[in-house]
């Protein structure tokens, strides 16, 4: 056979899968459930889905024990979630979990979504699921005590905007989800902001200029920018002069947040 130029068995033509995972990256979503112990001893089941190209993550719902017809529901809600970007989707990758019935499979296929089943006990073929599920146990639930469901979502809906909004994902070159990378500044005229939340569990960074060197200082030269300087960015600097001006009158001091 390889004297003859023969693939193995059994599939001898057509794209890889990691080939396929890359090539249609803007059109695949991924789901899965994982579960979560509660205080009192049960397992909370809670179904997330991610988007491969962009990494957003989406928690659909949170259910002691989730049922045919409500997977059909949250996805029906997903269709919702999606909106006008639901044309885009075209395959869901999914495992053969007894709650992810042909019911779920019938919201999706109306939409025009094609569900794609995941070989058996092949976690690697939904990486990108089973890869975000490893860090929210890691980075959240493996430190954090659950008292009971209404506290589950909470502390996962923060950890939802967290992931979405503030994480950098090296397949985005440090970018998050849903916010682009901040234009680079000179470091000198600014210091670093640790934020905590979620019981302290997870940190988040901002910019803050230094005081008595604010926006206006730390912005290039007017002859360095050009004339066509944004117009937001005259708004900014008309803001920040009128915050000197009221700390000079005694006022609180303001300090301007970099991106």
């Amino acid at each position: 056979m390889n004297t003859a130029g023969i693939d193995p068995a059994p599939r001898r033509t057509g794209p890889a899968w990691s080939l396929f995972l890359r090539s249609q990256a803007e059109a695949i979503l991924a789901c899965d459930f994982f579960t979560a112990d509660l205080l009192d001893g049960t397992q909370a089941y809670v179904l997330a889905v991610i988007e491969h190209a962009s990494r957003r993550i989406r928690i659909l719902g949170v259910m002691l024990h989730p049922t045919g017809d409500w997977t059909a529901q949250q996805a029906r809600n997903l269709l919702m979630d999606l909106g006008e970007h639901a044309h885009r989707v075209k395959f869901l990758i999914r495992d053969h979990g007894s709650n992810l019935t042909a019911a779920f499979d019938a919201v999706l296929a109306d939409a025009g979504i094609r569900t794609v089943l995941c070989n058996v006990r092949t976690p690697r073929m939904n990486a990108i699921a089973e890869r975000w599920i490893g860090g929210c146990r890691r980075e959240l639930l493996d430190h954090a005590v659950v008292w009971n469901q209404a506290h589950l979502r909470r502390i996962l809906r923060a950890y939802e905007i967290h992931h979405n909004q503030h994480r950098p994902h090296r397949s985005l070159d440090a970018a998050a989800p849903l916010k682009p990378l901040p234009v680079p500044v000179d470091l000198d005229r600014y210091r670093v902001r640790r934020q905590t939340h979620t019981a302290c569990l997870i940190n988040e960074y901002r910019l803050v200029a230094l005081r008595g060197r604010g926006f206006r200082h730390a912005q290039c030269p007017r002859t360095e920018l050009g004339h066509d300087v944004p117009e937001r960015v005259r708004g900014l600097q008309d803001v920040v002069d009128g915050a000197e001006k009221s700390r000079v009158r005694g006022h609180r001091d303001v300090r301007v947040l970099g991106r």
